[in-house]
């Protein structure tokens, strides 16, 4: 007997790719969790293990550049050697690293650990989100890729709530243990998985490109972090440039350059970045405001933000149901709206006014930050997924501290910038829009005019 119409729409997908999913959603919730956990709970780390307290940011920074900065890289590996191979590498990578990381003895100790646990982070995301796309039919791996980012999303603001609870109530060393069966789930789930790789024959890995790509990301991380250290900036210009040079005279590129071409690939990239940024903004700046202007606890404050976490979290899923055709006037309506409810946000609104515009702005970010990652893996060829993940994945990570310059890190910080940012870039992507919208408004009209005409004669 066949299977009933009802049986088929619940289960449309072989095995194999529903593992994928369960590996990389399951894998994604690490690495966003274990980005954003130690947050509020670094204090307590700082006084519970010895070493210089200059140590103490880099147990955050550390894994942000070391993830940020090897993804490229990462992406390429997937591409040649197997994204579920790298997958299960970078999933053994950060639960090993978490589990160091919960017994570390010293702060230098914790900041090489969480430096490796960055390492895994860079294979997980562009292998993982690879490995879906080549996963799905053509078309599906989008909705896939929404639903691990939700995924993700909801770690990402929980994630500060949730080792600040860990931290008071067991201990700081608790926000990694948690990490570890999670990671080795994932691990299993992506053993079920099926490889792929790029087929084509001779492909290897463009070590010179690597060397000079990874160089320049972390001097631009540098210099994103401290603005006035142009030394900085001029070491990511020169290893820039060796990049470049680098990818043209390589057989088999890192990244093709045919790449940044890509007008969608490089819009919805840079306006996933811009959307990131802000969205960094808007977990700093709101948590803090609703503690240190509005009187509540970090427990009240985390009870406050669930509606716009929840807002968040669900952008994932909704952006993988956006077309690659509309990705891009998607994006530029997402900026737009959450520029409008940024800019509502200011110290005079009320705390319910305040919690709407967030919810509001959260929506919105997150729709466009997964956008950033479902719309350009709808747009390059299926045999660089990895690669085409990894620069995306790079690009929003290493410009996240851009929302918190924008916001200012004192004590009444303002998403006024980061309000007009997201507004500079909706419009950026809005302009050249105009001109297709004018000529389908005018042929609508001609065929209007025509066929009155017609119908006259």
């Amino acid at each position: 007997m066949p299977a009933s119409p009802r049986r088929t729409a619940a289960a449309p997908y072989p095995p194999p790719a529903r593992w994928a999913l369960a590996a990389v959603a399951t894998g994604t919730f690490c690495v966003q969790l274990d980005s954003f956990a130690l947050n509020l709970a670094l204090p307590v780390v700082r006084a519970a293990l010895p070493g210089s307290a200059t140590a103490a940011p880099w147990v955050i920074s550390g894994y942000l550049l070391a993830a940020g900065s090897l993804m490229p890289v990462a992406g390429r590996l997937g591409d040649l050697y197997g994204r579920r191979r790298m997958l299960r590498l970078g999933l053994a990578f950060f639960g090993t690293a978490a589990a160091l990381c919960a017994l570390a003895p010293s702060l230098p100790f914790l900041v090489a650990a969480r430096i490796l646990q960055g390492a895994g982070g860079a294979l997980i995301m562009p292998a993982g989100l690879a490995l879906l796309t080549t996963s799905f039919p053509p078309g599906h791996g989008r909705r896939a890729t929404g639903r691990a980012l939700g995924l993700a999303g909801l770690a990402t603001v929980c994630g500060p709530f949730l080792g600040g609870a860990l931290a008071e109530a067991v201990s700081w060393r608790a926000v990694f243990w948690l990490t570890v069966p999670l990671t080795a789930a994932a691990a299993l789930c992506a053993r079920r998985a099926a490889e792929s790789r790029d087929p084509g024959p001779g492909h290897r890995l463009d070590l010179p490109g690597a060397a000079a790509a990874t160089g320049a990301l972390i001097c631009l991380s540098r210099w994103v972090e401290h603005g006035a250290a142009w030394g900085w900036a001029a070491g990511a210009a020169l290893l820039g440039a060796a990049f470049v040079r680098a990818e043209r005279r390589s057989r088999a590129p890192l990244v093709d350059l045919a790449l940044f071409r890509n007008r969608p690939y490089v819009r919805l990239t840079a306006a996933g970045a811009v959307a990131n940024s802000a969205t960094v903004a808007l977990l700093f700046a709101v948590p803090l405001t609703l503690q240190e202007e509005r009187g509540l606890s970090v427990l009240g404050a985390g009870v406050a933000f669930l509606v716009p976490a929840a807002a968040l979290a669900a952008g994932g899923p909704l952006a993988g149901r956006v077309r690659p055709a509309a990705a891009v006037p998607v994006m530029a309506l997402c900026l737009a709206t959450a520029a409008a409810a940024l800019r509502s946000t200011g110290p005079g609104t009320t705390t319910p006014t305040l919690l709407a515009a967030t919810t509001g702005a959260a929506a919105a970010l997150g729709v466009a930050g997964g956008l950033a990652l479902t719309g350009t893996q709808a747009v390059v060829h299926p045999a660089r997924a990895g690669e085409a993940s990894g620069v995306t994945k790079s690009a929003l990570t290493l410009t996240a501290g851009l929302g918190l310059t924008l916001t200012g890190t004192g004590p009444h910080p303002s998403l006024l910038g980061p309000a007009a940012v997201c507004l500079l870039a909706s419009l950026a992507l809005a302009l050249p829009l105009v001109p297709g919208g004018v000529r389908a408004v005018r042929g609508a009209t001609r065929g209007r005019r025509g066929t009155g005409a017609d119908s006259d004669g």
